[in-house]
């Protein structure tokens, strides 16, 4: 594995959270070799760490005041193997080239993992939709889509929506794509509204997911949510939706962030207030403890200093480093689920595991996002429109149905309870077994 890697990193320089993701699967694999030695001769691991299609392109447009911007945009298709590529668009300046094959390689395996028929790809661009004013979005989608929708459709590659790409993003993406190819093909992208092809739970999907692998974790030990006192980075949409279920299993979640700095709320976040500042004003955190009597906010800092039973990142990737994952251990932490995509370090993943806490990494914890997705997809396909109970129930299906494979895997493997290992066993094989069916393509 390490001639592997090493490979990776001589191709792809200054990827540096693509290396990461990759490193975290290899390192797993070592033991799926040794009993499919098939794997190694048609060399697949080397073929899943290179992209079947990266495409990099310029996004010119003009702002409110007349001046011309220029953006980069990116779509990495990364493995079509069990189906269309699906994964994504993150809007953030933050990304380039390895944050995007990052993404998607993740994508693979978690895509694998909800056990439908989709590939996995991301993509986005290093634009930041905060302070923009609707049709300054607008314009920008309009130029991101026409270069992207020559790359995309229903049964090549589906985009959705990821950091700074919501329902409006979504919607001008959406409005474009139509406008230039002349067809109402709602299954090209994932995450439209309810009212014009989306699902209903697509924007609660990830939180809510996050939320389900947690029960599905504790139900394993005989325990619940009933009770737990619960700390959530982020206060974004995986956040505010992972927090809300939380709540409903009986959990009081009595911490979130943003990032400037986050509050504290013994009494339990109260949700209707969190949706009215991120979701209705596009406030700062900070502005929860001024209109919350008994709330607290500390600016900068780590949220993870404050005591908890679980812990679910929901922010960004790395946001939760080894010195945060002692403090956890130290304080009593029995479970960690990472709604965000990586947001523990190596080290901080190692605490974990070294400590017996219960850890889920975002392949499998936060599928729910895409699960949901690909039945939006069917919905579409079969251009019918389900109930809110109906997704909510086949999404609470297919996060156990998560939870079975990487459970099943660990125990297969020797490492019983080792979700890390489980996940990318289960989906590397899933993955795997596809491509030596179909040659060497």
């Amino acid at each position: 594995m390490h001639s592997i890697y090493d490979l990776v990193v001589q191709r792809n320089p200054g990827e540096d959270e693509f290396h990461q993701a990759v490193r975290e699967v290899l390192d797993s694999l070592g033991p799926v070799v040794a009993r499919h030695p098939e794997y190694a001769d048609a060399r697949v691991i080397e073929r899943i760490c290179e992209p079947e299609r990266q495409i990099i392109f310029r996004v010119p447009w003009v702002d409110d005041s007349g001046r011309v911007e220029i953006h980069r945009g990116f779509r990495v298709e990364f493995n079509s193997a069990l189906g269309p590529y699906k994964g994504g668009l993150r809007f953030h300046p933050s990304v380039y080239l390895g944050i995007v094959k990052f993404l998607g390689f993740e994508q693979v395996f978690k895509n694998a993992l909800t056990g439908m028929p989709i590939g996995g790809a991301k993509g986005g661009a290093d634009f930041d939709p905060k302070g923009r004013s609707d049709g300054e979005v607008m314009r920008f989608c309009q130029s991101f889509m026409t270069e992207l929708y020559r790359h995309i459709g229903e049964y090549t590659d589906v985009p959705a929506g990821d950091i700074g790409v919501g329902g409006r993003e979504i919607g001008y993406l959406f409005g474009q794509y139509k406008r230039i190819t002349n067809r109402y093909e709602s299954g090209v992208l994932t995450g439209k509204g309810t009212g014009w092809g989306g699902s209903a739970v697509r924007k609660e999907a990830t939180g809510y997911g996050t939320a389900f692998f947690v029960r599905e974790m504790l139900r394993q030990r005989g325990e619940s949510l009933d009770g737990r006192r619960v700390v959530v980075s982020g206060s974004g949409n995986v956040a505010i939706y992972a927090i809300e279920k939380v709540h409903e299993m009986g959990g009081t979640v009595v911490a979130c962030s943003d990032s400037a700095g986050y509050v504290v709320d013994e009494a339990g976040i109260d949700l209707e207030l969190l949706k009215q500042l991120k979701e209705v004003e596009r406030a700062r955190i900070s502005e929860y403890a001024e209109r919350r009597p008994g709330a607290s906010y500390v600016a900068g800092g780590s949220i993870w200093d404050v005591p908890c039973h679980v812990a679910l990142p929901c922010a960004t990737e790395n946001e939760l480093d080894d010195a945060a994952a002692r403090t956890l251990v130290r304080q009593g932490c029995v479970v960690v689920a990472e709604g965000a995509n990586m947001p523990t370090t190596p080290a901080g993943v190692a605490t974990f595991v070294d400590a017996g806490v219960l850890f889920a990494p975002g392949k499998a914890a936060n599928a729910g996002g895409v699960a949901t997705s690909a039945l939006e997809m069917q919905q579409n396909a079969s251009r019918d429109s389900w109930t809110h109970d109906h997704a909510e129930t086949r999404l609470a299906e297919i996060m156990a149905g998560i939870h079975e494979r990487c459970a099943a895997a660990a125990d297969d493997y020797g490492r019983p309870g080792d979700y890390v290992l489980g996940a990318n066993i289960a989906g590397f094989v899933r993955v795997a077994d596809a491509m030596l069916a179909m040659g060497v393509v």
